[in-house]
């Protein structure tokens, strides 16, 4: 892959403090593209990771993006408009969860599931919506959302989560035809990966997820974020399109 082939690009990663959404700022970052690192509540890890990563020709930034929020949002999109003049990708990596087997019905309580579809679902939806304006101003807009091998498989922290996943990647493809030809919108799917998070638990049940997949082992962060960089510099010719950065798991 060529070196800065995103020179002069303006990206903002939504939940760009976390694991995967940090190592897709430091792709981007490294293709030259300026990145905007989107927190919620995260702003000094943010602030932290904009001064770190490889500087480009404009200045990287961390700004709140607060994706249930539609009217912050919306004056974030300002903001990096005042900024920067333009934002040409959009990486929807801001998600929430928590563990509840699939069995137990009653312990997925209705705010749970509120918290859930407003962050994943609605929250992708009201960016793209607050972005839109500076996403198809040059005619090349990318919007990627970062989906999960579960909205295929079913199996995952919880039910909800699951299927906002999967509501996710339907969102994609409607958004992609609604969109073209100015933006183009595409879903990257990791399988379960090696975040700090995910090596912080049980290490049996790690083991075991990644006894699993038929790689043998679970995603490095970074592939994702390589897959996501792939989208905006290689696969100029894909739209609505769920790109798997699974391990083959769903093969077994």
């Amino acid at each position: 892959m060529s070196t800065h082939a995103l020179q002069g690009r303006v990206a903002l990663v939504t939940g760009g403090a976390g694991g995967i959404g940090a190592a897709i700022c430091r792709e981007l970052a490294a293709q030259g593209a300026a990145v905007v690192v989107g927190y919620n509540s995260s702003a000094d890890k943010a602030a932290t990771l904009a001064s770190q990563l490889p500087v480009a020709a404009l200045p990287h930034a961390a700004l709140a993006a607060p994706v249930t929020d539609s009217a912050a949002l919306a004056g974030l999109a300002d903001e990096i408009g005042r900024r920067y003049g333009r934002c040409d990708i959009l990486v929807n990596c801001a998600g929430t969860t928590s563990f509840v087997p699939h069995h137990d019905l009653d312990a997925l309580d209705d705010g749970l599931i509120e918290r859930i579809l407003s962050t994943n679902v609605r929250g992708p939806f009201a960016a793209v919506r607050a972005l839109r304006a500076l996403l198809e101003a040059n005619g090349n807009g990318l919007v990627v959302n970062v989906s999960s091998i579960a909205a295929v498989t079913a199996m995952g922290s919880n039910v909800m989560y699951c299927a906002s996943k999967a509501a996710v990647d339907n969102m994609t493809r409607s958004l992609a035809r609604a969109l073209a030809p100015a933006i183009r919108v595409v879903s990257v799917s990791p399988g379960l990966s090696d975040t700090e998070f995910v090596k912080s638990m049980d290490h049996g049940w790690r083991d075991e997820q990644a006894a699993r997949t038929p790689l043998k082992r679970l995603a490095d962060p970074r592939e994702v974020a390589l897959a996501v960089v792939a989208v905006a510099t290689h696969l100029t010719f894909t739209t609505g399109a769920v790109i798997p950065v699974d391990g083959g798991r769903p093969l077994q």
